[in-house]
């Protein structure tokens, strides 16, 4: 009551309100814009009256109760919640606060598109409140991830351009000098709502190692010493500022972050020069972000951690190393994918280090991987990395070419659905700016191994051998991106601990291309 009572009496009631559709919709972000509306209404109306002096002091317990077993019942009109029936077996107040800690996971790519100006003004004349408030509700839930202070003042400067230049005697002009004089705030909105989606859905240890994944692939001749305090100082703003309330933190942060970053890799790369060389350093990190990866470069083979090392005391880092070494040998490997190898080779740690025989444990795990991932990873890199060279039309008849190479008359469904979910993917996930947690749905298990025949020798073959037309572009079991053997879970796979052997494409991101 009291940090609501003060957020009321200090913005007033308009601003309360403003505050309360954005925060609302973030939280919410997959509600529709009436179900916002209920729940908005009901939360201003609670603090206006339960908020004003000489209220009753039950007023607001009473009224949040009310507002909770309104929020349980059968025709509740708020936005829905899987987690909501958990917190409806509650009473009192915890069922209150677990409905206000109830969040709906973001939305994979942001589904506000900006009408054009005439099309604004024609909105906005027609009803200011309503343009306004759906305004409010379509941008936060679409940039739910960017800070609150971000999103508040993203949002009013947007409002305040629209009523400025829609009155204006000279409208076109108004809008491109306000636009100009947002971009700033534009870029920072957008690249903050990234950053956090990643912090969010990854944590800071696996956030720090997908900055330092990401710089490795853009810049591979840079060396593990010079990119992990980078990376670290990335995952540390993001920790400090996601959440943080504070008007200029993610700002302030984020530009004392690019300027470290600029000042270190400018004079190792033309391509980091090229992007720091402005004065407005959001539009610097704004291109590094969008920078493309680096052209593969030949390099010598990575020297793999030791048994011992990977069970000393800092084996977590000697890991990391290792998936450093290997980001920066396949520029193109898709983030999704190297943030499963973080998960895996965290589990694969844990299991033989604390194991009766570690040595014996990583020897046959070794194996495993010399057979199974390095040449998946080839192949998820030659995937992405044609996506990024051809046309998207030219990638397709390439795709669908290779894919029917196997078998000389293949079906055409199984064709067709092999060749839309590995394009599905490669258009949502090869991508620098991929959504995490779309992207880490798709790069999931593959199927079980059938049963292990027989050789003429009587022993059991070591992998899962491919069915006829099992492997296609890259090689390739139709449930996804895996190659032969990396999708099945024979005991001992390298990635059995995990459940993520490979990348599992099944459908749904078509219509993000």
């Amino acid at each position: 009551r009291e940090k609501v009572c003060q957020e009321y009496k200090i913005l007033g009631k308009e601003n309360f309100r403003t505050l309360t559709i954005i925060d609302t919709s973030r939280k919410y972000s997959n509600g529709t814009f009436q179900e916002i509306g209920h729940l908005v209404r009901e939360i201003v109306s609670l603090a206006e009256t339960c908020c004003a002096d000489g209220a009753d002091p039950s007023c607001y317990d009473a009224g949040s109760t009310a507002l909770s077993e309104k929020s349980c019942g059968a025709d509740s009109p708020f936005p829905a919640h899987p987690g909501a029936a958990q917190c409806c077996s509650q009473q009192g107040l915890e069922r209150k606060l677990c409905l206000a800690a109830l969040r709906h996971p973001p939305q994979p790519l942001p589904r506000f598109l900006q009408p054009s100006d005439r099309e604004l003004c024609h909105a906005f004349r027609q009803e200011p409140r309503e343009f306004a408030d759906r305004f409010l509700y379509e941008y936060a839930s679409s940039y739910s991830q960017a800070p609150l202070p971000v999103l508040l003042a993203s949002t009013t400067t947007f409002l305040s351009m629209v009523s400025t230049c829609c009155i204006s005697p000279a409208p076109t002009a108004c809008f491109l000098k306000e636009k100009l004089e947002r971009k700033t705030l534009s870029l920072l909105t957008l690249t903050s709502n990234r950053i956090c989606s990643r912090f969010s859905a990854y944590g800071k240890d696996k956030a720090s190692f997908s900055s330092l994944a990401s710089l490795a692939q853009k810049i591979p001749t840079a060396s593990f010493e010079e990119l992990l305090p980078l990376a670290e100082d990335a995952a540390e703003v993001a920790s400090q500022c996601c959440d943080s309330m504070a008007e200029d933190c993610m700002q302030k942060k984020l530009l004392e972050h690019t300027a470290r970053v600029c000042s270190a890799l400018s004079a190792r790369d033309r391509r980091f020069a090229a992007c720091c060389q402005g004065k407005n350093l959001m539009e610097n990190h704004f291109c590094i972000l969008a920078m493309p990866p680096a052209p593969a470069t030949r390099l010598p083979e990575p020297l793999e951690p030791t048994n011992k090392e990977l069970c000393a005391k800092e084996g977590a880092l000697h890991a990391t190393r290792f998936l450093f070494e290997l980001a920066r040998r396949h520029p193109n490997l898709p983030e999704a994918v190297l943030a499963k190898l973080y998960d895996s080779s965290g589990k694969l740690r844990r299991e033989c280090c604390s194991s009766k025989d570690p040595s014996a444990c990583w020897d046959i795990k070794r194996q495993r991987i010399a057979e199974e991932l390095f040449p998946f990873l080839a192949k998820a890199d030659q995937l992405c990395g044609q996506y990024h060279k051809l046309p998207f039309l030219e990638f397709k008849k390439r795709l669908r070419d290779s894919l029917a190479q196997p078998e000389p008359e293949p079906s055409p469904a199984p064709l067709e659905q092999l060749l839309e979910q590995r394009a599905s993917f490669a258009s949502s996930c090869c991508l620098p700016d991929a959504p995490p947690l779309l992207c880490t749905s798709k790069v999931g298990p593959g199927p079980s191994c059938p049963p292990r025949r027989r050789t003429r020798s009587g022993a059991a073959p070591r992998l899962c051998p491919p069915s006829p037309g099992q492997l296609g572009a890259g090689g390739a079991v139709p449930g996804g991106l895996l190659p032969a053997g990396i999708g099945c879970r024979p005991q001992g796979s390298f990635l059995q601990g995990s459940r993520t052997s490979g990348v599992g494409t099944r459908g749904g991101a078509r219509e993000h291309r």
